[in-house]
Order: structure tokens, then C-alpha cells, then sequence
């Protein structure tokens, strides 16, 4: 965690650090993979496998079916983000390690797409393929539907990260402008044994909508999402249905509810009373924060928890920050002078928006720290630009890959947490 001198030592932000880790670590990708393979029958005759991992998670979670599996996986792809594909995967020489484009699908989603569908139709009959799923699937991978050129589905993205919109929207859109989405991966491996592992990072953990529908396909004749422009509207008119999907048998192995759960356990083994905020967080950041600021101040437990995924609307010229840390920003102004009051916003996979921070821990003095280097609270959120405030405020959390991706966790101290206890 990158933190000033005066903030370091606070015992309560290593409480909530250490919250954070044990969220993580319950759903982080080698383990869960891992406990999903042990039963013997996974083994049972010999038979060899072929493994696709695909997401941020995607190489913690290769490495938990080679944990189980071992030689039995005689081939194997692997596609994650930049500083998400662990080294250790190197020691298997049968494992093909890719790095897509993140967040914005680019020339590396398409090879990797390209690799995947290759993959894919060398798979055999009767074949055991497993597949393995995490968060930011939808953009590391693609293979385009006809009539679709990469630059249309570059501004189709850039639109869903910056306008505001539901990721299950976004996530809609891009299975209809896909040759491997909306479960059109899971039709090209339907004369195989196939099996799916997924960590979700989306509300409701729906197959479907967990990248874009890799391995679930979406109802038949569903109609565009509504809200859609015009421009995009016509695309996926001009597109037209495509292929149809099929779905394999899945097994959800990681959700943000078992995050916060384990969040939650860790509170009550340091003999400290939590709230859980209901429903999953959503919708425009700015009004998120301002609710889990004010239920904050106003809570009589220890510890609030709430999870899920904000949106932010982007100006033309966006800063440096991502929603985690517009969320953490936007509370500190409303803890401003509270003493006592502290939490935390950071993606579970150890990352926010364009930066390689998962978020920020701020507290009372979050403003002051800030302004005396020269930065306002108003001025860095409207451009979103939490990111350079936050680290003049010695508050961005900075974690590396986590080894998971199930949405955003938000974590606060209330006025009853005394600090001994921290």
C-alpha cells in the first residue's frame, strides 16, 4: 500500500487491509480451482486434458487446475491482462500464455481471439476440455462477427466505459458483436467433454453475462438492450442474430457474496461487529458513495461492507483513476474532519480503471492532505482524475494481481472501532 509517513502507522487502515486480503484470498483463482478439481475422479482413468483459461484471473486460475490435474493437461491457453500471467505458468511447457488488450479490446484481443478459435476447433470428439472464466474476459478476447471491423468495436467499448452504462448492457452488446460470445465458444466445443469453472465479477453471477457469455449462451431472440444509441442499435441491426449459442456445464467458484462473507469472518475474529449494505452496489458512483459515506457516519457496528461495480460517466479527456478511486474520493469530502471514520474502495483483482492501483483507503484528513498539495476534491472528480489527489494524500492502495476478479469491495471503519482493536 503506498501511504504518507502521517498515515502509515494507523492501525485501522491495516485493519482494513487486512479485511481486503481476506476477501480476496477466499475466491482468489489457484485455490478455488483447485478445491473444484480434488475429488479422484478427476483423475480417475488417466485421461488427459486440454485447459482454456480466460480473464484477469486466468493465470491463478491455470495454475490451480495444473495444481490438481498436473500432467494430465497435455495442452493448454491461457489469455489474461498485462502483469496478470504468472510466471510460474512457464515451468509448463504444454501451457501457451497470451496477453490481451484491457480495457479497451485491441490488436492483442484479436490474436488471442484468433488463438482461442484455433484452439478450440483442434479439440477431438469425446475430448475433456476444461474452461476456466474470470472478469475482463469480454475485452481480452475477440474474434469479430462479420461485419463488424475492429475500430467499431473499439467505440462500442469505449462508449460502454464511459458513458455510464451497466456492465449486463455493455456485456449484451458485445456477445451480439461476437463469433465467440453469447456461448458461441461453448457451440464450438460441444462434441467435447467440456466443463466450465467461473469466478464472477458481474451482479446476479449469470454464465451469460460473465465474459459476455463465453461458455452460456444468451436467450434466444432477445432483443437489444433499449437503452442503446442509435449508431449501435444499427450495428447489431446490420450484424444481425449470428450464430446461436450453446452452454456447457458450469460451476460458479468465486462470487463478491463469498468475498464479503469472508470479509465478514475476518471482522468477527477480531471481535468486531459488521453491516452489510444491501443491495450490491451499482449505478452512478458519485450517489454510491455518498450512501456509503452517510450509512458510515451514521452506523452503530464496527465494520460496513458492501461490493459490486459503480459506473462513471468519462469527460473527453479523462485522468488517472478508475471507479474505485472516484468512489473513495468522492466519500473522503463527505468524512472530511471525522476523526474517526475510514474505509476503503479497491477492485478485488488489484487494479482500477487505468492504473495498476486497486483503489485507496481514505479518512478524515483524505481533503486536507490534498489541498495542501495543491489539489481540489470538485475539480479532480469532475475530470475524473481522483488518482493524482489520492496519491499526494498518500491514499492509493497498491496490491498487484490478486489472483481473482469478482467486482469491487468497499470496506469501512465506523466511530465504534477503536483503534486498539485495529
Amino acid at each position: 500500500m503506498r501511504d504518507s509517513p502521517a498515515v502509515a502507522i494507523d492501525p485501522r487502515r491495516a485493519t482494513l487491509l487486512d479485511l481486503y486480503t481476506a476477501a480476496c484470498d477466499a475466491v482468489e483463482g489457484r485455490r478455488a480451482v483447485r478445491a473444484a478439481l480434488a475429488a479422484p475422479e478427476q483423475r480417475a482413468g488417466g485421461r488427459d486434458w486440454s485447459l482454456i483459461a480466460v480473464g484477469k484471473a486466468a493465470g491463478a486460475m491455470a495454475l490451480g487446475a495444473l495444481d490438481a490435474l498436473g500432467p494430465l493437461v497435455k495442452r493448454g491457453l491461457v489469455i489474461t491482462r498485462a502483469g496478470h500471467l504468472d510466471p510460474e505458468l512457464k515451468r509448463w511447457p504444454a501451457i501457451r500464455g497470451l496477453v490481451g488488450d484491457h480495457p479497451l479490446p485491441g490488436p492483442g484481443s484479436l490474436a488471442a481471439g484468433a488463438a482461442l478459435l484455433d484452439f478450440a476447433r483442434a479439440t477431438s470428439a469425446g475430448e475433456a476440455v476444461l474452461v476456466l472464466v474470470s472478469g475482463g474476459a469480454s475485452s481480452l478476447v475477440e474474434v469479430l462477427a462479420e461485419g463488424v471491423s475492429a475500430e467499431e468495436l473499439r467505440r462500442v467499448n469505449a462508449w460502454g466505459l464511459s458513458s455510464g452504462v451497466a456492465i449486463g448492457t455493455l456485456n449484451a452488446v458485445r456477445s451480439r458483436l461476437s463469433w465467440l460470445k453469447g456461448g458461441r465458444l461453448a457451440r464450438l466445443l460441444a462434441h467435447t467433454k467440456a466443463r466450465a469453472l467461473l469466478i464472477s465479477d458481474v451482479a446476479g453471477d449469470d454464465p451469460a453475462v460473465i465474459g459476455s457469455g463465453l461458455v452460456a449462451a444468451t436467450a434466444v431472440g432477445a432483443p437489444p438492450p433499449a437503452e442503446l444509441p442509435p449508431w449501435i442499435a444499427e450495428l447489431i441491426a446490420r450484424v444481425g442474430p449470428g450464430e446461436p449459442g450453446s452452454t456447457l456445464p458450469a460451476e460458479l467458484i468465486g462470487t463478491l457474496d463469498a468475498a464479503i462473507a469472508a470479509a465478514a469472518r475476518a471482522a468477527d475474529a477480531r471481535g468486531l461487529t459488521v453491516r452489510v449494505l444491501a443491495p450490491p452496489a451499482s449505478g452512478d458512483v458519485l450517489a454510491a458513495a455518498s450512501r456509503f459515506a452517510h450509512e458510515l457516519a451514521l452506523t452503530t457496528e464496527d465494520v460496513l461492507l458492501w461490493g459490486g461495480e459503480t459506473t462513471v460517466r468519462l469527460p473527453a479527456e479523462p485522468g488517472r483513476g478508475g471507479r474505485n478511486q472516484q468512489f473513495a474520493l468522492a466519500a473522503a469530502r463527505l468524512i472530511s474532519g471525522h476523526p474517526r471514520l475510514v474505509l476503503l474502495a479497491a477492485g478485488t483483482d488489484g487494479s482500477d480503471g487505468n492504473t495498476d492501483d486497486a483503489g485507496a483507503i481514505v479518512d478524515g484528513g483524505t481533503l486536507v492532505r490534498g489541498r495542501e498539495a495543491g489539489f481540489e476534491a470538485d475539480v479532480a472528480l469532475e475530470a475524473a482524475n481522483a488518482g493524482p489527489f489520492l496519491a499526494a494524500a498518500g491514499d492509493l492502495l497498491h496490491t498487484g494481481p490478486t489472483g481473482t476478479n469478482v467486482g469491487d469491495l468497499m470496506i469501512g471503519l465506523g466511530r465504534g472501532a477503536a483503534p486498539a482493536e485495529a
